[in-house]
């Protein structure tokens, strides 16, 4: 089994969708109520229909007191890495440390294009990830950041200030370099949804990300591990992603945390979100919980 150990934690995915704003409000706050861990919300601001990710979290953390928010995942095309770094440090200031950041290389060159972004591809965009996350943990650190490359040109940025808390980096991935870039360079490998990345197929990815950490001289237990798993509790029809019970959904979580090393599960909604996200915290996170605990209990 690939059970790295990590205490259990749980989101919930929220749209950013601009007619979708006061239902996100609503979700946010019973989100808090309910004890989940993260607000996650995507970042694809050439969508029309899209608020922008980073406001969205903005106002939505002045109306939570005790959720994190993580982006899933912001686009380091459009997101200078040291202005990303500030901005998260300066939310995680405000909000006494509930911010983590999810990062991403840009899979959408033309729609980044589209907003004048450059759009790097192939090497280019994994070279450029990966020299992004040093400079975000060197930005996040504090003190002066530097790197003069083909990608990037920091020439002595005094960083802060400094976050309460620490900001993960944690990178979206799913093909081997950007795999490896997790392993040796992000603090948690971020996968794509269960019906992009399905179960069957994360084992090997998993063993990518710990040959790398190990190749760098890091343990892999220190990499986190977050899914993101669409689809409905309680429906028993066709539906994208994982359906049916509460306690299907308990004992499938409990087996991608013991048996693929999963140790955060953001929850995307895909029927009413409200309800969905009522089954979520009052009976699948709970028996996840008391399932783990148990499986781990046993060895």
């Amino acid at each position: 089994m690939t059970d790295y150990g990590h205490r259990l934690s749980f989101g919930l995915s929220l749209t950013p969708a601009a007619d979708a704003f006061e239902q996100a409000q609503r979700l946010a706050r019973r989100a808090d109520d309910d004890g989940l861990d993260y607000l996650a919300v995507q970042d694809h601001p050439y969508q029309a229909g899209y608020l922008e990710t980073w406001t969205l979290i903005s106002h939505l953390s002045a109306s939570t007191s005790r959720i994190s928010f993580m982006t899933d995942v912001a686009d380091l095309q459009l997101r200078p890495p040291t202005m990303l770094a500030k901005a998260a440090a300066s939310l995680s200031l405000i909000t006494g440390g509930r911010v983590q950041l999810g990062v991403g290389g840009g899979a959408f060159a033309e729609a980044i294009a589209s907003m004048g972004g450059l759009p790097r591809r192939g090497e280019k965009m994994v070279a450029f990830t990966e020299e992004s996350l040093h400079l975000m943990h060197q930005a996040l650190a504090g003190g002066v950041v530097r790197m003069q490359t083909a990608h990037h040109a920091v020439t002595g940025y005094h960083a802060g200030p400094r976050p309460p808390a620490p900001v993960q980096l944690w990178l979206g991935a799913q093909k081997n370099r950007m795999l490896a870039v997790t392993g040796r360079s992000a603090d948690g490998w971020i996968s794509p949804l269960n019906i992009y990345v399905p179960p069957e197929e994360v084992p090997w990815r998993q063993q990518l990300i710990d040959d790398a950490a190990t190749a760098a001289g890091r343990e892999p237990s220190s990499v986190r591990r977050i899914y993101n798993v669409i689809g409905t509790i309680g429906a028993h029809g066709e539906g994208p992603g994982l359906n049916g019970s509460a306690d299907m959904w308990a004992e499938t979580l409990s087996d991608w945390a013991v048996r693929l090393g999963f140790d955060t599960f953001v929850f995307w909604p895909a029927a009413d979100a409200e309800e969905q996200l009522s089954l979520f915290t009052s009976e699948v996170v709970p028996a996840v919980r008391a399932r783990v605990a148990s499986l781990r209990g046993q060895r």
